[in-house]
């Protein structure tokens, strides 16, 4: 059998399991509405939280960007790709997060396979919260230190696991808020127990950096125990509305990176537009709360609009909305159903989440209005009436 047979007939599985997945074009810019197939729909699928993707502030500093430093940075950022709008923004990033010292990455994938790496080797521990984000997973993976995964948020399990082991690095993972349900990592429990145990503390802020705290910086700002985590990891393309990511923490261990990530070593320094981007992102984001409050504001209408049409829905924990329809066929319905009538929220099936918990991920976006989170409701609610009727 050919090289193309033997794929095709990959493909024919997924599609009999209702698990391929098709890239959908959108047109225009990434807001609170987008074009796809040449209608305009209600986006409630981004992780553009506070509405910066397409904020003129952003734009003008890109341009800005690209006409002083052009649109490349030409090599990795230890030949000569390391330019001066990096240093600004690293800069930035260490103010902003309360660290000694921050390193930008090309993405957050890039931020967390290399930080792993780096940090860990053979006979190392690490204890990874089985919800964890893929990158983070194959992160554990590629450090080559024995991985231990524990029930999801669940400390005990955590504690139980911590008292038995013996190696001479240990290194504590987590997401602070899950992507796909939108819950919260018990980051006190967790500090006390890294404390007990002499243990390290990695967070990964993707969905938190920009949405929680007094200025944004993540759940570790709101929770006030940024100083007892040793690394905390951030994405610039979410909240922040442009791309790549960051790693904040001591000097040392930025310096360590800075000699042994190899996803940062290695790979082209992210372009100067996108780098003037984020940190006219940065500097909105800690100035301007009313940002955050209207994204909070939108996602619990959201929520209780839901729970109001008789929906059952998870507790609200952060603007993540998880809508858990079950089987993968019938989260690909309401999906369906729901673009037809003009909101775009794309299934979420295994194994992004587990079997049987397949879903829509909503997130409302600071910029949507409430007659939009409203006519969302009534979409959303309509879609799964359908899907079970």
């Amino acid at each position: 059998m050919r090289a193309e047979q033997h794929l095709a007939h990959e493909l024919d599985e997924l599609a009999g399991r209702h698990l391929r997945r098709v890239r959908r074009t959108i047109g225009g810019m990434q807001g609170a509405t987008v074009r796809v197939g040449g209608s305009e729909v209600l986006c409630l699928c981004s992780n553009n939280y506070l509405g910066l993707a397409d904020d003129a502030r952003l734009r003008d500093a890109a341009t800005a960007a690209l006409a002083e430093a052009g649109s490349g940075a030409g090599a990795s950022p230890l030949i000569s790709g390391h330019m001066e709008l990096h240093e600004r923004l690293e800069r930035a990033i260490a103010q902003w997060q309360g660290c000694e010292a921050a390193l930008v990455f090309g993405s957050g994938y890039h931020a967390n396979i290399g930080v792993l790496a780096a940090l860990l080797r053979a006979g190392d521990e690490v204890f990874s919260d089985e919800l964890n984000h893929a990158s983070l997973i194959d992160g554990c993976r590629l450090s080559r230190a024995d991985v231990r995964v524990y029930r999801h948020l669940d400390t005990s399990d955590l504690e139980r696991q911590l008292a038995t082991s013996r190696a001479r690095r240990r290194l504590i993972v987590t997401d602070s808020v899950f992507s796909m349900d939108g819950d919260r990592a018990p980051l006190a429990d967790i500090v006390a127990l890294a404390e007990r145990h002499d243990a390290w503390i990695m967070i990964d802020e993707a969905h938190a950096a920009g949405v929680f705290g007094d200025t944004g910086a993540g759940l570790a700002e709101a929770t006030g125990l940024g100083g007892r985590i040793t690394v905390r990891m951030g994405t610039l393309g979410k909240a922040l509305g442009s791309y790549g990511a960051f790693v904040a923490g001591s000097r040392a261990l930025i310096e360590l990176l800075v000699n042994r990530a190899r996803a940062y070593v290695y790979s082209t320094a992210l372009p100067p537009p996108v780098i003037a981007a984020a940190e006219a992102a940065v500097a909105i984001v800690r100035a301007d709360p009313a940002r955050r409050e209207a994204l909070w504001g939108n996602a619990r209408r959201l929520h209780q609009g839901l729970e109001r049409a008789g929906i059952a829905m998870q507790p609200f924990a952060s603007p993540i909305v998880p809508l858990v329809v079950g089987e993968a066929a019938d989260a690909l319905s309401v999906a369906e159903s729901a673009l037809a009538r003009g909101v775009l929220a794309p299934a979420i099936r295994p194994p992004t989440v587990p079997q049987g918990t397949a879903r829509l991920r909503l997130t409302p976006i600071a910029t949507h209005t409430a007659e939009q989170i409203d006519r969302a409701v009534s979409v959303l609610a309509g879609a799964m009436q359908d899907t079970r009727a």
